[in-house]
């Protein structure tokens, strides 16, 4: 039996049984959950209604995340999945699915922020900085990020997780269909609320 998304089979709304007059129809059709695993890439193509074509992800291990209190999207490496709202076994499986909780390489924010600012992202990583050697910079440049260090500030708890080198980010993509993992880091009230979260759980 194929998976079908038809309501032939469904009672009337008295609760009355209904006769099923025809058989299963192609447009009616369902098919098997993509359950996108963490990995070396692996898409397959899906041919659909109208020859439409949905990219199945199987394995995922990269996505474009966006920070958006900065306005900067970076490509990041996908390295743990830590809540899902609908269902805990899809957090002990890995599976990447839309709106799950994930955690990422924080490496390509902090060299961006490090850059656009001249502040290390970090409160551990603060004390290193001067260690380091400055690279040359033109004075317009100097003066130009200068300007930009009066709105440097990241949250409290955004600024310790790119101390451990791990953001906290939300799937608002759905890999089953575009074959993409893409999303947007936590913060603010949101990462808040998932922080309790996690907490609870792990109190459990």
């Amino acid at each position: 039996m194929g998976i079908s998304r038809d309501s032939v089979h469904k009672r009337r709304k008295t609760g009355g049984k209904r006769p099923i007059v025809r058989k299963k129809r192609k447009f009616e059709l369902g098919r098997p959950s993509a359950n996108t695993k963490m990995g070396s890439k692996r898409i397959r193509t899906v041919r659909t209604m109208g020859g439409n074509i949905k990219f199945r992800a199987l394995r995922l291990e990269t996505g474009n995340f966006s920070w958006s209190s900065e306005g900067t999207t970076r490509k990041s490496r996908i390295l743990d999945v830590v809540y899902n709202a609908s269902n805990n076994e899809l957090v002990r499986t890995k599976t990447l699915v839309k709106n799950a909780i994930i955690q990422i390489d924080s490496t390509p924010f902090r060299q961006w922020y490090e850059s656009h600012y001249g502040v290390t992202a970090g409160r551990k990583k603060k004390a290193a900085t001067d260690e380091k050697e400055e690279v040359s910079k033109s004075n317009h440049l100097k003066r130009k990020i200068a300007a930009r260090k009066e709105d440097s500030k990241i949250g409290g708890l955004l600024d310790d997780q790119f101390s451990t080198g791990r953001l906290y980010a939300c799937i608002a993509s759905r890999p089953g269909q575009s074959g993409r993992c893409d999303g947007y880091i936590l913060e603010g009230k949101e990462l808040e609320f998932y922080m309790k979260k996690l907490k609870s759980k792990k109190a459990k």
